[in-house]
């Protein structure tokens, strides 16, 4: 029975809730939920606002099933995370219940930090990366679930005795990419980006506290290299996407140049709180108030939701600029995007200015926010981190670039690319 407390607004229960659940996923099939804390964390309101959070920000306005949202993924990287920890049991890696709990738990709210659209906002609504939020707000979950996040926070942060543990966590190959190049490539039905996840777990080992793969695994390695290659040029990367999501920062951009004008712009209560404040690193730390809340709290009620409302009652806003790239954005009349393997020269950004000057703003100090620029780069290996490492049969270790019989050196390589944003209806000549 649920009592309804008036003057807290929370739920209080006096029945004993079944929390050994099971989530039917649509990657992965059933899921169990096996651990009380982790239920209890799932149900937290914080949690619970990455099911209002998209996993591919804008993917959707090019791959249409791209709906799937930070709430899914997030489970489905636990999901493999016990996978991982019932294999490396079997192969005799000492993992104790505490510590498989931890790690666990590392992994479900390894991406609670996130902003609204996941990294098409980073940085642009706050000045702090989305894993630093993700840490404040574990601390801070911590202290509601009297500190039992302590070895959790622990092995998110690379301070715990096991490292092998952090690396299930984030590493090249983690839970996190091996849940979402599954799921990315499931739902905008990318099939190049399918990998065998259940082949590479079944792979993992450990040896002198580094997680590593055994030799058998080496093909999977690579097909998961090559597929993680695939999925940023043809998904993370695509130039639409690219397109769509500077549409949304010129239009946040716009909105938030507005409000420090003076000029009154509609935003949710929560939104309005972060369109009017730059809000840093220091300012997190600090756990300043605002309106009687830190800011933590108030990030963590920030969604798709508040953003996408704004946006599309700017379109009636006065100001041109603001409703034009508003309708630009909510009715998917995207700019032109081109891909350029040199920077865009000052000439040609010049040219472009002067065209929207004369067709679009008639106002040179406007245009720039029709032209977007910049650039993007791809690297499926990077060989500066952690690198995943081959266990043969003798004992030795070999990094994937000398144990596979292909040449690997195109994973390693940085490409760089560099795109330029401008409405289809310019012309130029």
């Amino acid at each position: 029975m649920y009592i309804w407390d008036k003057e807290q607004y929370i739920f209080v229960t006096h029945i004993q809730i079944n929390k050994k659940k099971i989530i039917n996923d649509p990657v992965f099939g059933f899921i169990n939920i096996q651990s009380e804390l982790v239920f209890d964390l799932i149900e937290n309101p914080m949690f619970q606002r990455l099911r209002r959070i998209k996993q591919l920000g804008l993917s959707h306005l090019v791959f249409p099933g791209a709906n799937h949202s930070r709430f899914e993924h997030a489970i489905g990287a636990t999901h493999l995370m016990r996978q991982a920890i019932s294999i490396l049991r079997l192969k005799e890696i000492e993992i104790s219940d505490e510590e498989a709990e931890a790690v666990t738990v590392a992994i479900l709210l390894h991406d609670i930090g996130h902003a609204p659209f996941s990294h098409v906002l980073e940085n642009t609504l706050v000045e702090i990366s989305h894993e630093e939020i993700s840490l404040l707000l574990m601390n801070d979950l911590n202290k509601q679930f009297d500190g039992k996040l302590e070895l959790a926070i622990k092995i998110f942060t690379n301070k715990y005795k096991k490292q092998f543990l952090h690396q299930l966590v984030s590493s090249q190959l983690d839970m996190d990419r091996l849940d979402y190049l599954s799921r990315d490539s499931f739902f905008t039905g990318v099939a190049e980006g399918t990998i065998g996840v259940e082949r590479i777990i079944k792979m993992l080992n450990v040896h002198n506290d580094q997680l590593v793969v055994d030799a058998k695994g080496i093909y999977s390695v690579e097909k998961f290299l090559i597929s993680r290659r695939l999925m940023y040029w043809q998904v993370y990367l695509h130039k639409t996407v690219v397109s769509a999501e500077n549409l949304l920062i010129n239009v946040l951009k716009r909105a938030k140049d507005l409000v420090a004008e003076g000029t009154p712009v509609f935003a949710t209560p929560t939104f309005d709180i972060f369109m009017k404040n730059n809000f840093t690193s220091n300012n997190f730390s600090e756990n300043i108030l605002v309106k009687g809340e830190n800011i933590l709290n108030w990030y963590s009620l920030l969604d798709d939701n508040d953003i996408l409302v704004s946006v599309k009652e700017w379109q009636k806003h006065p100001d041109l600029v603001l409703s034009s790239l508003a309708k630009s954005l909510i009715n998917r009349q995207l700019f032109k995007a081109i891909l350029k393997t040199k920077p865009v020269s000052k000439l040609v950004t010049e040219k472009i200015i002067n065209k929207i000057t004369q067709q679009i703003t008639n106002d040179t100090s406007m245009s720039g926010y029709f032209l977007m620029k910049g650039e993007i780069t791809n690297s499926a290996y990077n060989r500066h981190n952690e690198n995943i490492m081959v266990l043969n049969k003798n004992g030795k270790l070999k990094d994937i670039r000398q144990a596979s019989d292909i040449n690997l050196s195109v994973f390693t390589k940085i490409v760089r690319k560099y795109y330029l944003c401008y409405p289809k209806e310019l012309v130029i000549n």
